[in-house]
C-alpha cells in the first residue's frame, strides 16, 4: 500500500512536471514569438506613421493656406464692394434729380432770351442753380464735356448726324442735346448729343 502510494505520487509529481514543462514550453513559445512582433508592429507603426503623419500635416497645412487664402480675398473683395455701395449709394437720388438741373438750365437760357425786367428773378434761379450744382458736385457728380470732344460710345449718345460745318469737326460733337453726367468717375448718364458727319 505504501509502495502504491509512493508510485502514485511518482505518477502526480511525473504529471505536474509534464505539464510543467508543457506551460514553460508554450510561455516560452509565446514570449519570443509576441517579443518580435510587438516589436516590430510598434517599429511598423512608428515607421508608417512617421511619413504619414509628414503627409497628413502638409496635406492639412495646404488645406489651411488655402481656407485662409480664399477668406483674405474673400474679405478683400466684400470690403471693395462696400466701398462701391457707399461710392453710388445716392446715384438713384442723383439721377432722379438730373431734370430739375436741365429745367434750371433751361430756364436760365429763356431769361437770356427775355428781356431786362425779369433780371432780378434771373439772378435768384442763377443763384439757386449754383447751389443746387454745388451740392451735387460735393456729392461727385460732375458734368461731361461734350462740344468739340470726339464721339465715344462709352459716354455719348449720339441722337443724330448733321454734316460738319469744317472738316476738323467731323466726326466729332456738334451740339449737346442733353448733358451727359458722372458720378466718381462712372456714368450715370450718357450726353445724348448731335455728331458732326
Amino acid at each position: 500500500m505504501i509502495r502504491k502510494n509512493k508510485k502514485d505520487e511518482k505518477e502526480k509529481m511525473s504529471h505536474t512536471n509534464a505539464n510543467k514543462h508543457a506551460h514553460e514550453d508554450v510561455a516560452e513559445q509565446e514570449l519570443p514569438e509576441n517579443t518580435p512582433i510587438a516589436e516590430s508592429s510598434a517599429t511598423n507603426i512608428n515607421q508608417s506613421s512617421e511619413p504619414g503623419s509628414d503627409n497628413q500635416y502638409a496635406e492639412l497645412n495646404d488645406k489651411y493656406l488655402r481656407l485662409y487664402s480664399d477668406f483674405d480675398n474673400f474679405r478683400k473683395r466684400t470690403l471693395k464692394e462696400k466701398i462701391e455701395q457707399s461710392k453710388y449709394a445716392s446715384a438713384d437720388v442723383i439721377i432722379k434729380l438730373l431734370p430739375v438741373l436741365d429745367d434750371f438750365e433751361r430756364a436760365i437760357k429763356a431769361f437770356d432770351a427775355a428781356s431786362d425786367a425779369g433780371q432780378a428773378l434771373k439772378d435768384g434761379m442763377v443763384l439757386i442753380y449754383n447751389k443746387f450744382r454745388t451740392i451735387l458736385n460735393q456729392q461727385g457728380l460732375e458734368p461731361m464735356r461734350t462740344a468739340g470732344e470726339p464721339f465715344d460710345t462709352d459716354f455719348h449718345e449720339a441722337i443724330t448726324n448733321l454734316p460738319a460745318p469744317t472738316p476738323e469737326q467731323k466726326g466729332k460733337i456738334v451740339d449737346e442735346v442733353e448733358k451727359g453726367y458722372l458720378l466718381n468717375g462712372k456714368v450715370i448718364r450718357y450726353a445724348k448729343v448731335i455728331v458732326g458727319s
